[in-house]
């Protein structure tokens, strides 16, 4: 059995230094991507709020509408705290993938609870 990990040298590189490139928010690039997807959930959750206001019979409709793009979304969260997980472990950061991992696992979780409310508001015909 062998161990593959790099040296204890906590040091940023200068190769990893000059890769560090476009905006951050500390630590954290700001992509597309992550600008969507907390959009996303911004929005969702702004209508889920509303529709669970709303008083006349198109609220359970509205709600669960609501539960499934709120699902999807948090699948979309859940791929990418997976993708960074896996990324984070090839890099050797074993740390940072756990937390991507427990992050992407809670919000696979979720969206398994979302889409099960919206399966139980669903009206039987």
């Amino acid at each position: 059995m062998s161990d593959r990990r790099r040296g204890t040298n906590r040091s940023e590189s200068p190769e990893r230094a000059a890769q560090r490139t476009g905006p951050h928010l500390g630590p954290i690039p700001i992509t597309v991507t992550g600008v969507l997807i907390v959009v996303a959930l911004v929005l969702s959750l702004a209508y889920v709020g509303y529709a669970i206001t709303v008083r006349d019979p198109s609220q359970i409709p509205l709600l669960a509408s609501g539960l499934v793009v709120l699902g999807i979304v948090f699948i979309a969260i859940a791929g990418v705290g997976g993708r960074a997980a896996w990324r984070s472990s090839v890099r050797g950061s074993d740390a940072r993938a756990f937390g991507h991992a427990i992050v992407g696992g809670l919000a696979s979780l979720v969206a398994a609870g979302c889409f099960a409310l919206a399966v139980m508001l669903i009206p039987a015909r």
